[in-house]
């Protein structure tokens, strides 16, 4: 949230404000999300908080393991085929990103960790199977 006094803005809320500080050089390959502090929801990149419409979001930080709740293998743009999947991470908030590995070996309910927080073609977070990919062939 922004004052605006004479021709110069000064901000007014900090990490509360929703607004997501920048990232540091040791938190590189961390997600950062922001928390409701009236109704505690997480919730990733948002400027209102979903449940109570509050705008007092802090930012916090992720510890990177969650669990796709669904997985799409994507054909298009792209010389081979991907995949797009949405995880819910441990904090309660859910991300879509990308789980290395076959794109037919990744179901819902497979636990994943965060590998890179950002790829470098889309931007995306990618994660990586802490299961074993053929646990259903055995």
């Amino acid at each position: 949230m922004y004052h605006h006094s004479a021709s110069t803005s000064h901000s007014a809320g900090g990490s509360a404000a929703g607004v997501l500080e920048p990232v540091t050089v040791d938190s590189r390959d961390a997600i950062h999300y922001q928390r409701c502090t009236w109704c505690g929801t997480a919730m990733y990149h948002r400027l209102l908080c979903p449940v109570c419409q509050g705008s007092e979001l802090r930012t916090e930080r992720s510890e990177g393991s969650g669990t796709v709740r669904h997985s799409t293998v994507v054909h298009r743009n792209t010389p081979a085929a991907r995949n797009v999947s949405l995880i819910e991470m441990a904090e309660g908030f859910v991300v879509r990103g990308r789980v290395m590995g076959p794109p037919v070996g990744i179901h819902s309910g497979d636990r994943v960790r965060l590998s890179t927080a950002k790829d470098p073609v889309r931007g995306e977070p990618v994660f990586q199977l802490l299961d074993e990919p053929y646990r259903a062939w055995t």
